[in-house]
């Protein structure tokens, strides 16, 4: 179990840019995002709910969403991207992800509001995520996606990530990157700090 406090995890917000320069916050779910979050999911249209479950479903089932809003729980973590839309924070990305601290690997998944694809808000969530999995100091990022996903795996290819089989599922294809920066080399300001904090106390992010 990976035990972090909640002031440690707000700690952890990154601003990022969408492609036209449009501010993106990157941030931990919690628990009072439970509605925007379910409200999220169902404005998607069911395809993009397919691709991102692999399978169908209408909205979170309500232990899926109580694993959601609880970061942190069997080493798990999820994010929300938003922005200000008329004055309102508003979740136009999602992200899940777990760090298997026996074979140092970071398996992730993601999702963008389909009235956001396609302004760069996939790829900043992606390259913010290779920068959490190097401060959790993992050797290789990963994920799982329909091989009919046209639009993840063009993501995932343009960001230089190798593709195989996926382990037991022929639908599915596995998309897979080395993590090869430094600690002191990572380019996020949150988490270059906290992997210094994990390189001097290994216990700082494992709680």
């Amino acid at each position: 179990m990976t035990a972090l406090r909640f002031d440690d995890l707000r700690q952890h917000t990154d601003v990022l840019r969408a492609r036209n320069g449009d501010v993106i916050t990157v941030r931990f779910v919690e628990p009072k995002d439970a509605d925007a979050l379910q409200n999220y999911f169902r404005g998607m249209t069911a395809s993009s709910r397919y691709n991102r479950f692999m399978g169908a479903m209408s909205q979170l089932p309500p232990s899926l969403l109580e694993r959601f809003i609880h970061v942190g729980e069997a080493d798990q973590f999820s994010v929300v991207a938003t922005m200000l839309i008329d004055g309102f924070e508003t979740i136009v990305g999602e992200a899940r992800y777990a760090y298997n601290f026996e074979t140092s690997t970071f398996e992730f998944g993601l999702s963008i509001d389909d009235r956001w694809q396609g302004h760069g808000i996939g790829r900043a969530i992606l390259k913010n995520l290779e920068c959490r999995a190097a401060a959790f100091g993992a050797e290789s990022i990963f994920g799982d996606t329909l091989r009919s996903n046209d639009s993840m795996i063009a993501l995932a290819r343009k960001s230089g990530y190798v593709f195989g089989n996926s382990p037991g599922d022929w639908k599915a294809v596995r998309f897979c990157k080395q993590i090869t920066v430094a600690p002191q080399d990572i380019p996020c300001a949150s988490w270059k700090l906290a992997a210094a904090s994990r390189v001097s106390s290994p216990a700082a992010i494992a709680g």
